[in-house]
């Protein structure tokens, strides 16, 4: 990813941020008038979550298939380095789920 990718990327998460963070006076209806926002902001909790464990569990499990290649010894701690990407969907479908319930 090049630094112009990078800015515009964290561009565009600040703007979408901010529009969450703005506070509008309190209605007496029970509609959530962000609940658009709610919605992109679960879908990208989950969603950013899960390219980032398969890009990190690609480039982990070809390593470990190397590694298992010389020394079979060592696929249990090859397996237990490719388990521990997969926490960052579990934040992202915990994240996931708190956000839907706001909705």
């Amino acid at each position: 990813m090049t630094k112009t990718n990078k800015i515009a990327l964290a561009a565009l998460v600040l703007a979408l941020a901010s529009t969450g963070f703005a506070q509008e006076a309190a209605t007496t209806t029970a509609t959530n008038s962000n609940g658009g926002l709610i919605a992109v902001g679960a879908g990208l909790a989950l969603g950013l979550g899960a390219i980032g464990t398969g890009l990190a569990q690609g480039r982990i499990g070809a390593a470990a298939a190397g590694v298992t290649a010389e020394n079979p010894g060592r696929l249990g701690l090859m397996l237990l380095w490719f388990a521990i990407p997969e926490t960052l969907v579990i934040f992202g479908l915990v994240g996931f789920f708190i956000l839907s319930g706001k909705i």
